[in-house]
């Protein structure tokens, strides 16, 4: 690849059912030249019909921001897609069959790829360049039997494909990796659990950095306290619901999924009004805080069980990159694993990855800014450079 084409950008996209967000950025200096979001896509009175029609509004808003695709050499568009099932643990070149094995798993993301196969085809529509398929499930491929297979019985498994799977790994790739050149450490020599809060939250354990747990499951509404998740539950609750309530499995899952978490316990699922109503003394609000509190504390320990050990506790996303109250509420009871945060370093305001722990404390507390489109765009290229 010449120098030229390492001058080129890439665009990715993140594509859902009504939305389509993009980010041109040249992988090798992280540069961004645009970005945005075309929203209400298909919606009355939108005036964006389809995804094709998005698409043409991304190249106009691209042209009106100075970006001429055309003259910059697009070198290729990075897809990020939701669920990869069991047979996509890496990036892949998008073809009409990588298209049609997307849409079959689509009854294990029915929310999340068919926006992204839209995308996907008003991309291939639009821009005569590779196309890369970059799987938000792929970095938890490399979980252990142990803790990827649900305790169920094996042959209702393998039929309807049911393991934890993750999400959000595209950032915990990322970020785990960024702890190491923070930390001016090799990536094989530490633990590290990662924490991704924000209006999704999930929890990885990472050992060198390969994936070895992570909250999320078969779908993302396992795991940790979220803005309107419930996290983890009794299973027995759908049934005792569906008995006492006579809700539908819809009505439940609606519920779950869209009025639960801090949005069901306090009223909002901003972060920043669940905290300052706590702080106010609002009841609701201190034990919607509480929960989430003691649900990311639970992990934390766990992961460390699994880990054998703690190097790195590292947060990041919306809330854990700029809520040092979280930060600090979270590690206060943690002190006999070894972590803990010095209160100067914690409130700094900072948009850079540091370090927050005081010096020579037995576990390193990390503040990490993800950046899931620049993860997108890297792996796109490095797949087309071992391809080429």
């Amino acid at each position: 690849m010449s120098s030229t084409d390492h001058d080129a950008p890439v665009l990715v996209l993140n594509a859902g059912s009504s939305s389509l967000k993009y980010q041109v950025l040249v992988p090798e200096t992280a540069r961004v030249l645009a970005g945005g979001t075309v929203e209400r896509i298909g919606e009355d009175g939108s005036g964006v019909e389809d995804h094709a029609a998005g698409m043409r509004r991304v190249t106009a808003e691209l042209g009106d921001a100075g970006v001429d695709l055309g003259r910059t050499g697009l070198r290729a568009v990075g897809h990020r897609v939701v669920h990869g099932g069991p047979d996509f643990s890496d990036p892949v070149v998008v073809d009409d069959a990588v298209v049609r094995d997307i849409r079959d798993l689509v009854p294990l993301a029915p929310l999340h790829n068919p926006g992204a196969l839209e995308g996907i085809e008003a991309a291939r529509a639009t821009f005569d360049v590779p196309q890369v398929a970059v799987f938000d499930t792929a970095f938890f491929a490399s979980l252990p039997p142990e803790a990827a297979t649900y305790a169920i019985p094996r042959e209702v498994s393998a039929e309807h494909r049911l393991r934890r799977y993750g999400f959000h790994g595209t950032s915990h790739r990322y970020v785990s990796r960024a702890v190491a050149d923070l930390l001016g450490r090799p990536l094989e020599s530490f633990t590290q659990v990662v924490l991704h809060l924000g209006n999704g939250c999930s929890a990885s354990a990472v050992d060198g950095g390969v994936a070895v747990d992570t909250s999320m499951g078969l779908t993302p509404l396992q795991g940790l306290v979220m803005g309107t998740r419930s996290g983890d539950v009794d299973p027995a609750v759908f049934t005792f619901l569906h008995e006492q309530a006579q809700m539908s499995v819809a009505e439940i899952d609606t519920m779950l999924n869209k009025r639960s978490g801090l949005k069901g316990l306090a009223g909002v699922n901003d972060f920043r009004e669940v905290l300052a109503r706590a702080d106010g003394g609002d009841q609701d609000a201190r034990l919607a805080l509480d929960v989430y509190v003691h649900r990311l504390r639970h992990y934390i320990g766990a992961y460390a069980a699994v880990l054998g050990g703690l190097d790195v506790l590292t947060f990041t996303a919306g809330v854990g990159e700029n809520s040092a109250p979280l930060r600090a509420r979270v590690v206060e009871t943690l002190g006999r694993l070894g972590l803990a945060v010095d209160p100067e370093r914690n409130e700094a305001p900072s948009r850079e990855a540091r370090v927050i722990s005081p010096d020579g404390s037995a576990v390193t507390v990390t503040v990490v800014p993800t950046n899931e489109e620049l993860e997108i765009a890297r792996q796109t290229v490095a797949l087309l450079d071992r391809s080429a």
